[in-house]
């Protein structure tokens, strides 16, 4: 049985003190509190544990809630439950009890809402787990976390007629080497343009580009679960997807602040602060 009920609260939400802004900041994949039933069935050490988790992201925006914007932030690591999948993703080469996995690809390669495999296709577990725990993550987790969410998403665009929801991602340094002639430092996902509206991604585009970082669209990452769920454009609601190379701040093997945190830090402190005015001051054209 899971040691679910260990009563952690399945997210951390902090709010502003006077919503300013249209834009929504959530980290959903920087979570890093290991279940002791996970680390006891796992075959795998920490380190390679935590190799899915956004680790550290939620620090680099702490500073998100002084510019009038929440900030949503998932407890629970990616490799207890995916929040950037939905909910019947599920895959019966893990979980027991199910009759067939859900027919993605994403499941079929072991990264459905209950992960089987962390990153570089490293299984979890020897074998299975019970149907009744997956539910209760999923029920513990996963929809407390979308139902905020959501929650945020409608809060922003009542008060501004628009909500956008700025998706929070790090990735691996070795998932850029083909990127282009000057690696991306950034790549913002927008599901080739049907998630947020186009001159949204482009101030942001222009926001990280003005702070010296190399930003690409949609490659190697175009954005999952969240940015379709979220990302209504015409409806005013746009999600846009940002992953961060973790080279900038942090020692990918150790899984350790590295020198440049503060300083990088600093960075993203400025950059969301010119997104929580770009969502405070919404383009003509996206209010239209």
């Amino acid at each position: 049985m899971s040691d679910i009920p260990a009563l952690l609260p399945p997210f951390r939400l902090d709010r502003p003190k006077a919503l300013r802004t249209a834009a929504v900041f959530a980290s959903p994949h920087s979570g890093a509190h290991y279940p002791h039933s996970l680390q006891e069935r796992a075959v795998l050490d920490m380190l390679r544990l935590r190799s899915s988790e956004d680790a550290f992201v939620d620090e680099l925006l702490a500073d998100v809630p002084q510019f009038g914007a929440p900030l949503l932030c998932a407890q629970y690591p990616r490799a207890w439950v995916d929040l950037n999948r939905a909910e019947d993703e599920l895959d019966s080469a893990l979980i027991a009890g199910l009759d067939r996995a859900h027919p993605g690809p994403r499941v079929a390669a072991g990264l459905g809402v209950i992960p089987r495999v962390v990153s570089g296709a490293r299984a979890i577990y020897r074998g299975k787990i019970p149907l009744i725990e997956a539910e209760a993550r999923i029920n513990h987790v996963w929809r407390p976390y979308h139902a905020q969410l959501e929650a945020l998403m409608a809060e922003a665009h009542g008060a501004f007629g628009q909500a956008i929801l700025l998706d929070m991602h790090s990735m691996p340094s070795e998932a850029l080497a083909t990127t282009g002639p000057r690696r991306a430092e950034i790549v913002l996902g927008d599901r080739y343009g049907t998630s947020a509206d186009r001159e949204i991604v482009r101030e942001i585009e222009l926001i990280f580009e003005g702070e010296g970082l190399n930003v690409a669209r949609n490659s190697p990452f175009a954005g999952a679960y969240i940015t379709q769920r979220y990302g209504h454009p015409r409806e005013g609601y746009h999600a846009i997807q940002i992953e961060i190379d973790r080279a900038l701040y942090m020692d990918q093997h150790r899984i350790a602040p590295n020198e440049n945190f503060n300083t990088f830090a600093a960075l993203m402190s400025r950059a969301a602060r010119q997104i929580a005015d770009l969502g405070a001051h919404p383009l003509r054209h996206a209010a239209e």
